[in-house]
């Protein structure tokens, strides 16, 4: 018999990006909601077709989502708050405002807080429930997709965030967890009879919160949860999907409960082969998940047989280790030498590499087996010698800069003489339809260098005129010239690859097309050097230097598999190092090294925190601005994840200054500061900037009295909460004008108090 094989999920956005520009389109009312309805529709009728030529045999539906999977289970089940349910608007356009936050005639939304999905890029919204909430099945969505495929002539396996990841996942005000257990476990329950009534066979639970490190409290809030709910489940068969990780603190619970099929990570989970060997149950579907989800190198075929074969166990699916969803749709559009191209899969390419492996499980295929080890025994780059020993002999003192950061404090303040409460912003301006239009034509040789430079130079000169009128005090160059901030960054060095359609979901509509580490990476050329250098010489105003840092641009590309992540992260930090202290040469007195990415590859279980990856990710962080003078200012950045409990891996970053994402998190962040005697100066975000509302002066000004009432006025920046190239340039401009009259009101006040 042949072993099956399936998928956890497929990319929603579109060979072509269909479903961002559709939604972008709604938003600015260039369509009706029936066209992005009927957008959408198209693609999942091509996916899931896509899926049926492919061989895949068993099919996953409600992997789509307009926005977010989480924001769509939070619809399903009622998670919405009373203010968004009041809304005049149709059920989509209320999904959309608490998803981007509405400001307008029909009243003021805030966007629910966003935050990484794990260890990935991928940014899902966090549902705040409270004593209001009433957690209940309310939505349909999920019976309306398997409806679709149905009609289709496709039975799939319906596809929900589980119940315990769910309340895990969720903030909460007043109220608890154990609260909706027995709420959460009928709403489900109600979610298994309607499908079973429908026709479905199976239902697919993904429960990544498990692969995380379980107190006894988290495990008898899932036995709490399942134990009813299994027992309720009729002749729906129900798979726990896990990814990420391995789930060794509830496996036993996991085998002894009546799920039909368990879905394990066998590529990021650590113990899943020591876990499953020989102890798997007959009873039930072992979902193998052997094809890596989130990169993008071919298996290796071998490795992957030898991980089913350990397992002894009865009844295999061949499965991918998590949604494809974090990797680009298809290699196929891409121009790659067929040499290079071999070594890679993407989404469509791995659905090959599933059926491959089944069959030779299940002893055919030979052909395809001996073509794989071929590939993998043959080499694939040529090892840079000179970098390697160079990292090989770096020192102690290599990573550490002096003097300590206390001394270049007082240095630097008395070197800048900035107000109290510098604003500034996070670096890029809006990337508009003709900045990004002006891009192509150079790139396509239909401008030349001269014409290019000059309208680089005009948008500069232009942003920098109006933040001095505003009163910023630390002014940027805006960023015009730049496409995204780790692709720019890997043009100008070695060892880079660029694809022309490997676009990847960040979050809603923003995509991302990360670049591939193929080899050894070196600094080729001056990257930032011509354009700050410019921007400075035009204003007496400190314009800060802006770049990538070496973590932020591993975790945002496509890392090799071949050297480790450690061996990679120093390869970038020497690169970036040396951009550094070329700007500092040049007259830059601020530089912005940014780590928005710090949190991305931080192991999900708190035990590997720091043998696994804080133990390089900081240091290779500190190589990058270990040089430079005491009167330089090195500021990084961090977005969009919980930084809470790294705390004092951050201050170690020994930065001068960081910035912070906190509005969407209502500035939770400060308490730790707090509690962990934060050292370096420090920039919460005053305001959202992925959402199109604009903050008033009240606002942002409260904001600022709640920052300052937890860190001293003398320690703190006033900033959005990142950069601004998404935004529209209006927007832009009256959120930050209404931030700088803020920070004045604000410093009359202090100075009044004061007087």
């Amino acid at each position: 018999m042949m072993t099956a094989t399936t998928i956890i999920g497929f990319p929603r956005i579109g060979e072509k990006r269909e479903l961002k520009f559709a939604t972008e389109k709604y938003f600015k009312n260039k369509i009706s909601q029936a066209e992005l309805q009927e957008t959408s529709r198209k693609l999942r009728k091509h996916n899931w077709e896509l899926l049926v030529r492919a061989g895949i045999d068993e099919i996953p539906s409600n992997d789509f989502s307009y926005y977010d999977q989480t924001l769509d289970a939070a619809f399903l089940f009622n998670l919405v708050p009373q203010n968004v349910q009041a809304l005049p608007f149709s059920p989509l356009d209320k999904y959309f405002a608490l998803a981007r936050g509405y400001q307008g005639k029909e009243g003021n939304v805030l966007a629910w807080p966003m935050k990484k999905w794990f260890n990935t890029n991928y940014h899902y919204l966090v549902p705040q429930l409270n004593q209001d909430t009433q957690f209940k099945l309310s939505g349909d969505k999920i019976f309306k997709e398997f409806a679709e495929a149905k009609d289709l002539g496709i039975i799939t396996r319906p596809v929900l965030v589980g119940p315990f990841t769910l309340l895990k996942l969720s903030e909460y005000q007043n109220v608890t967890a154990a609260d909706f257990v027995n709420d959460a476990v009928a709403a489900y329950q109600a979610v298994f009879e309607r499908l079973a009534a429908a026709g479905a066979q199976w239902i697919q639970l993904d429960e990544p919160s498990l692969v995380k490190d379980l107190t006894a409290a988290d495990q008898q809030l899932f036995n709490d949860i399942y134990r009813p709910l299994l027992a309720a489940k009729g002749k729906l068969k129900v798979l726990c999907q896990t990814y990420f990780g391995d789930v060794r603190d509830v496996y036993n619970d996991l085998i002894s409960l009546p799920f039909d099929g368990l879905g394990l990570d066998f590529v990021e989970g650590k113990q899943t082969r020591q876990l499953v060997s020989g102890n798997f149950p007959d009873d039930k579907v072992l979902f193998a998940g052997v094809v890596n989800g989130k990169n993008i190198w071919r298996n290796n075929y071998a490795k992957s047989l030898a991980r089913l074969q350990e397992t002894q166990a009865k009844n295999i699916v061949v499965n991918t280790s998590c949604s494809l969803l974090h990797v680009p749709i298809t290699v196929a559009n891409e121009n790659f030498a067929p040499a290079v191209k071999e070594h890679f899969a993407f989404a469509v390419e791995k659905l090959g590499e599933l059926k491959d492996i089944a069959a030779i499980y299940g002893g055919q295929a030979k052909e395809q087996l001996t073509a794989n080890q071929a590939l993998f025994a043959k080499p694939r780059v040529q090892e840079d010698a000179e970098l390697h020993a160079k990292i090989a002999s770096l020192k102690e003192e290599d990573f550490i800069r002096q003097p300590a950061r206390k001394v270049r404090e007082k240095i630097q303040k008395k070197e800048f003489n900035l107000p109290l409460l510098p604003t500034t912003t996070i670096g890029s301006f809006p990337q508009t339809k003709e900045v990004r239009s002006v891009r192509r034509q150079f790139r396509r040789h239909e401008i030349d260098q001269e014409q290019y430079d000059d309208f680089i130079k005009g948008k500069i000169d232009d942003w920098l005129k109006w933040q001095e009128e505003v009163g910023l005090d630390v002014l940027v160059h805006g960023e015009f010239e730049r496409n995204d901030m780790v692709e720019y960054f890997g043009q100008h060095l070695s060892g880079y690859l660029f694809s022309k359609n490997a676009w990847v979901q960040s979050y809603g509509t923003r995509c991302v097309k990360p670049p591939i580490i193929w080899g050894d990476v070196k600094r080729r050329h001056p990257i930032t050097i011509k354009w700050s250098k410019y921007a400075q010489s035009q204003t007496k105003k400190l314009v800060k230097g802006m770049l990538t840092g070496p973590v932020t641009i591993l975790n945002w590309s496509f890392p090799r598999e071949d050297i480790s992540l450690k061996e990679s992260t120093l390869q970038l930090a020497l690169a970036i190092q040396g951009e550094v202290l070329h700007l500092e040469a040049n007259g830059i007195k601020i530089i912005q090294i940014d780590e928005a990415a710090l949190r991305e590859k931080l192991p999900l279980r708190k035990s590997d925190w720091y043998s696994e990856y804080l133990n390089w990710a900081i240091p290779a962080f500190r190589l990058v601005h270990s040089k430079v003078k005491p009167e330089t200012q090195i500021h990084t950045h961090m977005c969009y994840s919980e930084f809470s409990d790294i705390i004092p891996a951050i201050d170690a970053m020994d930065a001068d200054v960081i910035s912070f994402e906190a509005s969407r998190s209502n500035l939770e962040i400060l308490d730790a500061l707090k509690k962990q005697h934060f050292e370096t100066e420090v920039g919460p975000g005053v305001y959202d900037i992925h959402s199109p509302r604009i903050p008033s002066v009240d606002e942002v000004e409260a904001t600022i009295n709640r920052i300052l009432a937890k860190i001293a006025a003398p320690k703190v920046w006033i900033n959005p909460d990142c950069g601004l190239k998404t935004r529209g340039v209006k927007e832009t401009k009256a959120s930050l004008t209404n931030v700088i009259a803020a920070t004045r009101a604000v410093r009359r006040h202090l100075k009044e108090e004061g007087d």
